[in-house]
C-alpha cells in the first residue's frame, strides 16, 4: 500500500476516520481530520496555533467559538447534492464546538497562523464556482476558501469528477518555492465516489520519479502530496467527489503543468 494513500479507519471510537498531520505526512503545514457525529453528539476542536477551516460535509449542525454561535447550519445530507457547503473559519487559539443534529461528517482543515484573520461564517453564497476542461477532462470546482476569502495559509475547495472523466488534468505539480513561476503547495485530497462501492486512480508523481505511485481510491480515501504531479481518473459510472487542501509558504496557486502532457490544452 502506497505510503501516500489513507484508508478510512472506521473503528476508531472517537468517530475520527482520518487524521493526516504534518508529523504523520512528514511536511510542514497541512493538517486534515475527518469525524463523523451522531445526531445529538458533541465534539470539541481546538485550533492551537493554526488557522482552521472546518467543512461541514454532510449534516445539520449547531457551531460555537469562543465569540460567535450559529444555529442549524448546514446545506445538504450528500456531497452529490452538489450544493457548497457551509464552513467555519477560526484564527488560532480559538475553539470550535460541534453539536450534531442530524448525522453530521466534518472535516477539520488547518495550517500555521498567526492570527491575521477573525472567526467567520463561510455561507454557501460566499462560496464561488468554476468548470475546468473540455470533454472527458470536465470537472466542477466549488471554491470554500480560495481567491474568493481571505486567510493566511490555507486554500481549500471541493471539485466533482464526472464518472469517465479527469480531474487535475493534464498533470500538474506546484512543489516549487519560485514564484511567479510556480508556488509551493502540500496538498490533501479526500475521496468520496457515488455509488460508495466505486474506486478511482491518482497518480503522483516527480520528474526524477523519486515519487512514482499509482493509487487506487476508495470511498473516504485521501491521498497526500507532498510534490509531483497527481492527476485523477474516474471510471465510467461513477462520480468522484474530493475536498483539496492546500497550504505552504505562500498563499498563491501557481502550478507547472508536466510538459510532456500540456499539448493536450492545446488540442
Amino acid at each position: 500500500m502506497s505510503y501516500l494513500h489513507s484508508r478510512p479507519n472506521y473503528s476508531d471510537d472517537s468517530g475520527c476516520i482520518q487524521k493526516i498531520s504534518p508529523q504523520s505526512a512528514n511536511w510542514k503545514y497541512v493538517s486534515f481530520e475527518v469525524h463523523k457525529l451522531a445526531a445529538g453528539e458533541k465534539k470539541v476542536f481546538s485550533s492551537t496555533d493554526n488557522e482552521t477551516c472546518m467543512v461541514i460535509v454532510s449534516g445539520f449542525a449547531d457551531v460555537k467559538t469562543d465569540n460567535e454561535s450559529w444555529t442549524n447550519i448546514g446545506e445538504r445530507m450528500s456531497v452529490f447534492e452538489k450544493k457548497a457547503p457551509y464552513s467555519v473559519y477560526t484564527p488560532p487559539k480559538d475553539t470550535l464546538v460541534v453539536t450534531a443534529n442530524t448525522e453530521l461528517e466534518v472535516v477539520i482543515c488547518k495550517a500555521p497562523a498567526v492570527g491575521k484573520y477573525p472567526t467567520r461564517l463561510i455561507k454557501p453564497q460566499d462560496c464561488s464556482y468554476e468548470t475546468r476542461g473540455n470533454g472527458t477532462n470536465q470537472r466542477h470546482v466549488c471554491n470554500i476558501l480560495f481567491a474568493n476569502l481571505e486567510a493566511e495559509k490555507l486554500l481549500v475547495v471541493e471539485v466533482i469528477t464526472p464518472g469517465g472523466n479527469w480531474s487535475s488534468y493534464p498533470p500538474h505539480k506546484h512543489d516549487s518555492d519560485n514564484l511567479p513561476q510556480e508556488s509551493s503547495l502540500e496538498e490533501t485530497y479526500y475521496h468520496k465516489l457515488n455509488p460508495q462501492q466505486g474506486f478511482a486512480f491518482q497518480r503522483v508523481y516527480t520528474d526524477d520519479r523519486k515519487i512514482d505511485e499509482t493509487i487506487s481510491v476508495e470511498h473516504n480515501s485521501v491521498v497526500m502530496v507532498p510534490e509531483g504531479y497527481h492527476p485523477v481518473g474516474s471510471p465510467h459510472g461513477y462520480e468522484l467527489y474530493y475536498l483539496n487542501v492546500m497550504a505552504g509558504p505562500t498563499r498563491e496557486w501557481v502550478f507547472k503543468n508536466d510538459p510532456a502532457h500540456e499539448w493536450i490544452l492545446n488540442k
